[in-house]
């Protein structure tokens, strides 16, 4: 069967406005405006190596959301799903910058958003299903009480179809009323997926897991028939029910200077490698390789390859 795109994620685009200089939000002079959100990252990242890419989202009409989707249209994804409503308004967010590796502080000015409206009545069931794979994460199930059961929707119109299904929790615990609801829910929503790419620390919190390997058998045990535990720096572990279990070492990188964005890069690797047809070892080598090139630029895509750049690396 052939699929007239490659991949669909639903998600919110934000306005990224990056401080000019490192110090506290309050003392840059200016910003440098970007894109940013985890779905749009993937969907800007698996777009920039040739893959279909369609984006469903709500957005005012206001100068942000023409930008943002001028922004997405630019790099080919098909934005037809994108509801641009005149009563609603974009959200936007403010990060700064920092010269020590560290996590840069960010302020997010979402509440209240367009896509906080989505819900269930929103996703297009023949659109979605379109596609072979959908790329969910966690952030989009958090936004509002509306937007959980959108997600999950999604993903069983999926599943139900034989399609794959990839799932990043990427944890947001300010928008979840607690950490037990934030826990129950994000697993949940792990039950889903195909695909499992947690972090060693959102891992340890949403499983109790201490170990990489606890973490994944962990998801495994849940229906997962592959989980990626991503380690930073030190690489990633990965369990799958067709290559078994290992760490793929992480590539040196001379100098952090954002590490916004590593985890949606490393999940474009993962994502499009196995869509490729490589196999699990492969797809796990491409996502550290792309989610060291996102830490060593400013901005959450910048750092996304080309298919020219990946073939140049030899991935």
């Amino acid at each position: 069967m052939t699929h007239a795109l490659d991949v669909i994620t639903f998600g919110e685009a934000m306005m990224l406005l990056v401080a000019d200089r490192p110090g506290p939000l309050e003392h840059a002079e200016a910003f440098y405006k970007r894109t940013a959100g985890a779905e749009t990252n993937v969907a800007i990242g698996l777009a920039r190596l040739g893959l279909q890419v369609g984006w469903g989202s709500r957005l005012g009409t206001d100068s942000m959301g023409r930008y943002l989707l001028a922004a997405m249209a630019k790099e080919g994804i098909d934005c037809s799903h994108v509801i641009c409503d005149a009563s609603q308004k974009t959200g936007f967010q403010f990060k700064g910058q920092v010269l020590d590796g560290s996590d840069p502080p960010v302020e997010y000015h979402r509440k209240g958003s367009a896509t906080s409206f989505m819900g269930v009545e929103d996703i297009d069931s023949d659109w979605l299903l379109s596609a072979r794979h959908l790329h969910a994460t966690g952030v989009f199930a958090a936004i509002s009480p509306s937007t959980l059961p959108a997600a999950q929707k999604t993903m069983d119109l999926m599943r139900a179809a034989g399609r794959s299904v990839s799932f990043d929790p990427n944890l947001r615990p300010t928008l979840w009323a607690s950490t037990a609801v934030m826990r129950d829910a994000i697993n949940d929503l792990a039950t889903r997926a195909d695909w499992v790419l947690p972090g060693l620390e959102e891992g340890r919190l949403l499983t109790g897991e201490a170990s990489a390997e606890g973490i994944a058998r962990f998801y495994r045990a849940s229906g997962a028939s592959l989980v990626v535990v991503k380690l930073g720096a030190e690489g990633a572990y990965f369990d799958s029910n067709t290559a078994g279990s290992g760490y793929v070492p992480g590539f040196p990188v001379a100098q952090v200077i954002d590490t916004v964005g590593a985890g949606d890069g490393f999940a474009v690797g993962v994502i499009s490698a196995l869509l490729d047809g490589l196999s699990v070892l492969d797809a796990v080598k491409r996502g550290a390789w792309i989610g060291a090139r996102a830490v060593q630029v400013l901005g959450d895509s910048e750092g996304l390859p080309t298919r020219a750049e990946l073939t140049e690396a030899g991935l």
